[in-house]
């Protein structure tokens, strides 16, 4: 996410770190003739497991953001097994485990009930062309039920059954083996003690193909070892089972690192790993070269504020609004560089001229005549627009030109007290120009002013509904990283309440959205479509190859709830400023078929990307960009351009004065376009 002074823009779109796609598997065949290497499962006290219990440590806090109800389940390998990557786990097979400690605090416990008989997928994996029974295989996962229901539905179980992050077995991140189990444990149960399973990986060292050897296995539930060669039995009845953070997902700690050193590690991380490097023609090593000077001399200092600002020229210099750092170190800077105000804000105008849409009554503007609507001309004699060009906001970097611009406005205003004062050439309406020089004083009302607000207050629900006096819905979605089950429970309300009661024509309002979990904003969207649609994929580096890849299996997919939740009447979406990444993902999703309209005065911040956080000295956390969003047609798109309206708000002096008097006059918009659809 993206801190702001005062405010937080989230900025995720989330990477599924859970669940990823695999390549389509070719297995190699053998001669049925063959004779695979046998052994025999260890003899152990017991009659096998009946529960189990184990723990998860985790760095990366990222994976608990916004859930509500998370699960520890068997997850059936069926899809692993089978390398059939649409395989959904069986209601019937899901056995749901209890976590026993704070699931937000690293290590959490967990604790499972084994059923004495399950109702897993049945699978022969000794591979002797000889019909048998086969075994149920299940890993011990980590899981998240969105949906509150009893059990794992189709929305919940994206790569169900194919063994993933956060779960009892490793699994590779190399494109080549991608999501291949090479190691950690299962769950097996055989329903007698005539099957067999693999002791150890074949030469093609992939588990479950032709060339795996192979052992017995007494009846009922065992735990399989792939750490130990030949794999390890363990029939105890109380077994262990730890669960793992794969080191793609666990979080990058330079903190132990001197400044010099971290800032290499931080410049080489963003050499490899940054999603749009060609896009927007990155010189990395130039950029290194620039900026590691800084943080040198900064070390030689123990200038712990000297670092901090390097580290803040270095981030800043990305034009991506999806990079950002924790500020907290230049709290102190924040605060003397907005302190001072000369009591008016500032908005441009469609025509290109920038006028004051903010005069603070007695302020130093008032003072000197300045009325509501003024032309400002020129700053200290530079001419106004020159001035903000020149800006870099507290509120940095960018993506989309036309947001730094909104943000540019808003800073152009804003002094430290040491400036004395600011000579402003400027034209009220209708009258002549004037020049005067206005004294900088300690206020905040100009600046509180012209910030677009984010979200909401703690104390609002994530989706709020209601019917417009129009007669139109009207839902506002604050967040897509807020309590997941919560906003799904009332957005199905309100959609149901708009069917039952046939609203003609649904309006979304996320112009205030910062963004969340990319997934969850998809299956929001899926409620206006009436079948599943495939709506793009993301190309994500590889440290394996050096390279980014994107896995065809691995594509973004709305699925539809049940019929009578699904809406079918007319849609606009208001989007603007802050509408970032999972918003924007929600947002183009309803553009696909032409399902709505988007209205806006402004497109959405153009953060096109997924997100991982890393730790810097100092305690600084450091986000960057590290996957790239794609349409279906494999092209980036979102990224520095954003969802753009259908239909533009103009911003001219009538809706600026409009908005002063409390109109909504993107709203207004909206219902007059839907009326029309």
């Amino acid at each position: 996410m993206k801190t702001r002074f005062n405010q937080i823009v989230v900025a995720i779109l989330i990477l599924c770190m859970a669940v990823l796609a695999c390549a389509t598997f070719n297995p190699t065949t053998t001669n049925p003739t063959t004779t695979l290497p046998q052994t025999t499962a260890p003899t152990l006290d017991g009659s096998g497991p009946k529960t189990i219990s184990g723990s998860l440590s985790y760095t990366n806090f990222f994976f608990t953001e916004g859930v509500a109800q998370p699960v520890i389940i068997l997850e059936d390998q069926g899809g692993f097994v089978t390398r059939d990557r649409k395989f959904l786990i069986p209601v019937e097979s899901q056995v749901i485990g209890e976590i026993t400690s704070d699931f937000y605090t690293s290590p959490f416990t967990y604790s499972i009930s084994l059923p004495a008989e399950p109702n897993g997928t049945l699978h022969d994996v000794d591979h002797d062309n000889i019909d048998e029974t086969g075994v149920m295989i299940f890993a011990v996962a980590y899981w998240t039920n969105t949906w509150g229901d009893p059990f794992l539905e189709r929305r919940d179980q994206g790569g169900g059954g194919w063994s993933g992050a956060y779960a009892s077995t490793k699994v590779s991140d190399d494109p080549n083996s991608y999501l291949e189990v090479y190691g950690g444990k299962y769950l097996v149960y055989a329903q007698d003690g005539q099957q067999q399973f693999p002791s150890g990986f074949g030469a093609d060292k992939k588990l479950f193909t032709d060339d795996d050897p192979v052992m017995d296995l007494a009846a009922g539930w065992s735990v399989i070892d792939m750490d130990q060669s030949p794999f390890g039995v363990d029939r105890s009845e109380n077994p262990t089972i730890e669960l793992i953070e794969p080191e793609g997902a666990a979080l990058v700690d330079f903190s132990g690192l001197s400044y010099t050193k971290a800032f290499d590690g931080m410049a080489e991380k963003f050499k490899n790993e940054y999603a749009f490097t060609d896009l927007k023609k990155i010189d990395w090593d130039a950029k290194a070269a620039e900026f590691r000077p800084r943080f040198e001399a900064a070390e030689k200092n123990k200038d712990t504020h000297a670092y901090a600002l390097a580290l803040r020229d270095y981030l800043w210099s990305i034009p991506d609004t999806h990079v950002g750092f924790d500020q907290s170190l230049l709290i102190d800077d924040v605060q003397a560089d907005v302190a001072g105000g000369l009591g008016f804000a500032m908005r441009q105008i469609d025509d290109g001229s920038i006028v004051a849409n903010y005069i603070l009554d007695g302020g130093p503007a008032a003072k000197a005549g300045m009325t509501w609507g003024a032309q400002i001309i020129t700053m200290d004699g530079i001419p106004t627009a020159d001035v903000v060009d020149k800006v870099v906001p507290w509120t940095s970097p960018f993506s989309n030109p036309e947001i730094k611009r909104l943000q540019q406005l808003i800073f152009a205003t804003r002094f430290r007290m040491d400036k004395g004062q600011v000579e402003v050439k400027f034209k009220n309406i209708g009258g002549s120009e004037k020049t005067a020089v206005l004294q900088v004083i300690n206020e905040y009302d100009s600046f509180n002013f012209s910030f677009y607000p984010v979200g909401d207050s703690p104390t609002a629900l994530p989706v709020e509904f209601d019917v417009l006096p129009s007669g139109y819905g009207y839902i506002k979605i604050s967040s897509f990283l807020d309590n997941d089950v919560l906003s799904i429970q009332v957005w199905e309300r309100a959609i149901k309440y708009f069917n039952d009661n046939q609203v003609p024509g649904v309006i979304l309002d996320l112009r205030n959205n910062g963004g969340g979990s990319g997934w969850l904003a998809d299956q929001m969207a899926a409620y206006f479509f009436d079948k599943e649609i495939v709506v793009g994929n993301s190309a994500q580096y590889s440290k394996a190859t050096g390279e980014f890849y994107m896995n065809p299996g691995n594509e973004a997919i709305m699925i539809p709830p049940r019929a009578e939740l699904q809406y079918s009447g007319p849609v606009v979406v208001m989007v603007g400023p802050n509408c970032a990444s999972a918003c924007e993902f929600f947002s183009y999703n309803m553009t696909i078929n032409d399902r709505a309209a988007i209205v806006g005065q402004y497109p959405s911040e153009g953060a096109g990307g997924s997100v991982e956080d890393f730790i810097m000295p100092e305690d600084i956390t450091v986000q960057l960009t590290i996957g790239r969003a794609v349409g279906v047609d494999g092209s980036i798109h979102l990224e520095g351009t954003g969802v753009v309206p259908d239909v533009r708000v103009p911003v001219t002096l009538d809706t600026l004065k409009k908005e002063a008097n409390g109109e909504d006059v993107v709203l207004a918009a909206a219902e007059k376009v839907i009326s029309q659809r």
